[in-house]
């Protein structure tokens, strides 16, 4: 499975306000470029504190577009996600999986929301252990994360990124700014995640970053 980190940041890689502000950092053009990266994804993959903050639909909103919608997925360890969400009121509609380190909620189920129990990792979803249940579940064999900083974390430390779309606005949301990247221990430089830059595009003001795994 190819996993790829979607980022859309300030220019101190900030994805949101000390608030919690977040629309819009990055311009028209760059949200329209990150519509059409889901659209090549089966699956976009957020975690459950996303979704308590941003309430995102997770679907490709183009004019025209008639493809199909990504499966939406949310890491979520203790089944937090709000039942009046748009993602479980949608999930009908449009194929939504939650994955949690607890048994399937009814709320959930009746609501049309797949529900995967996988192992935790520090309390939370095992990164690896949740890849491996879409796999085994779904023939998906591509997977976009768009938040949040821990999720990009946990995933980045473990080495499953394969690929960073980054989107990166000019402006500066400073210290006090959610990181787009959240904390994970490193022993030495040797150990960082490595990647390399395979293109880099304007979009409007803004900066088209992608990166490959080194």
């Amino acid at each position: 499975m190819r996993v790829t980190l979607k980022l859309a940041t300030s220019l101190d890689g900030r994805i949101a306000t000390a608030s919690g502000e977040s629309r819009w950092i990055t311009g028209d053009a760059a949200r329209q470029e990150a519509h059409r990266l889901r659209a090549i994804h089966a699956a976009v993959l957020v975690g459950v504190e996303t979704v308590i903050a941003d309430d995102p639909e997770l679907t490709v909103r183009l004019a025209g577009y008639v493809g199909g919608q990504p499966t939406r997925v949310v890491l979520d360890s203790r089944l937090r996600i709000p039942p009046d969400a748009k993602l479980v009121a949608g999930a009908r509609r449009v194929p939504t999986i939650v994955i949690s380190t607890r048994n399937s909620n009814k709320r959930l189920t009746d609501a049309g929301v797949e529900v995967l129990t996988v192992a935790e990792m520090d309390g939370r979803v095992d990164p690896r252990a949740a890849l491996e249940a879409l796999e085994t579940m779904l023939p998906i064999a591509t997977v976009m994360i768009e938040g949040g900083g821990q999720v990009a974390a946990s995933f980045l430390s473990l080495g499953l990124i394969d690929a960073v779309e980054w989107f990166r606005a000019p402006i500066a949301l400073g210290e006090e700014g959610r990181p787009s990247i959240g904390a994970f221990v490193l022993k030495d430089l040797a150990a960082a995640p490595r990647l390399r830059r395979v293109s880099v595009e304007a979009l409007g003001d803004d900066l088209w970053e992608r990166y490959e795994r080194a």
